[in-house]
């Protein structure tokens, strides 16, 4: 090999780790985790309601149907009002008789009780003046009562909902006529879910003792749960618990009914985690640059476990201690320079 050549290749040899010093590296290392038990669950609707008809009816109007949006307080359907509104009226009147009667009770009781004083009356006429009084102020109270009722069971033809949710049961057709307590619509509100989980006895009491669990969406992002509820009693089939999960509220693309992925914390154990920026996924390939003590750059390929927000959980193809780029598209490049010069160095041996 001539000293020309030689000089070329001592160069490029000694470019290498250059390029590679100048990368920010981590190094990976092991660290204790929750150890979770991964398990599926069931969403369910916390608020289920049937709305019922409260008075009796012909229905008038039906507002809503199957899968439809219905805010609070809206009118879901109508009942035939037009003897509810008599009865209203007939109410009213009654009132108003007896606010006149209750009028000329005290206005007799007045008059009664200055001819008393002045003793041009019996002591009996007295004590009839109060008691047609005290009759005319109870009739004025159960007048005023019955208009009451008469106005709630006018208010009863209106069927509202009690919460805002999505309809998923029409029981009731355009005419026909109802009875106080019959179905009318089924609904329930997305705001309020839960998760249902059947747990193994095995890890019940680790559940019991107070971990978290979280629920995984379909976007892999985990929510954890604001209540862990804990059924007192197994079933004799599966020797399972069943748990109740309660989510935060509002969440988006969950609805009853789903099959979701729990994870429930039973302890801890050591595990070794990298940072998640240094990952570099193509197609299938899921791989991190390790660059070695002599500033080496090498593409390893790798199997990871769950995220923990900056970091990942790695399963294996590293070890604790070894240090992986930060930023794979510089170590990307890097790695390329190194083949690059490797290949020039060996075109002049």
């Amino acid at each position: 090999m001539s000293s020309m050549r030689l000089l070329l290749l001592l160069g490029a040899l000694s470019a290498l780790p250059v390029q590679s010093a100048e990368l920010v590296t981590q190094r990976v290392e092991m660290r204790e985790l929750a150890r979770e038990y991964r398990l599926d669950g069931i969403v369910e609707a916390i608020n289920r309601t049937t709305v019922s008809a409260q008075t009796q009816g012909q229905v008038r109007e039906i507002l809503f149907d199957v899968d439809d949006f219905v805010e609070k307080d809206s009118v879901v359907a109508r009942i035939k009002d037009t003897e509810h509104r008599t009865r209203v009226a007939q109410a009213g009147a009654e009132l108003k008789a007896a606010e006149a009667r209750l009028d000329q009770a005290r206005e007799e009781h007045a008059r009664i009780s200055n001819l008393y004083r002045q003793k041009n009356v019996s002591e009996s006429a007295m004590d009839q003046a109060v008691a047609d009084l005290t009759a005319a102020q109870a009739a004025l109270e159960a007048a005023s009562a019955g208009l009451e009722q008469a106005r709630e069971q006018l208010d009863y033809t209106q069927i509202r909902a009690p919460y805002s949710g999505i309809v998923t049961h029409r029981h009731v057709e355009l005419g026909e006529t109802l009875a106080p307590g019959q179905p009318v619509m089924t609904g329930i509100s997305l705001d309020q879910l839960r998760v249902i989980v059947d747990v193994p006895q095995s890890i019940i009491a680790s559940v019991r003792a107070g971990g978290a669990a979280r629920v995984y969406l379909d976007e892999g992002e985990p929510v954890e749960s604001t209540r862990i509820t804990v059924f007192p009693f197994a079933d004799l089939g599966s020797n399972t618990f069943k748990v109740r999960l309660d989510l935060p509220p509002n969440l988006p693309a969950l609805f009853p009914g789903m099959l979701v992925k729990t994870g429930f914390e039973v302890g801890a154990r050591e595990e070794l985690v990298a940072p998640a920026e240094a990952v570099v996924r193509r197609s299938e390939l899921t791989a991190l640059y390790v660059v070695d003590e002599a500033g080496q750059v090498g593409l390893r390929q790798v199997r990871l476990g769950r995220a923990l927000g900056d970091a990942v959980v790695v399963l294996a193809g590293l070890e604790a201690g070894e240090r992986v780029a930060l930023d794979p598209i510089a170590a990307g490049l890097a790695l390329r320079a190194q083949h690059e010069a490797a290949a020039e160095g060996a075109g002049h041996e």
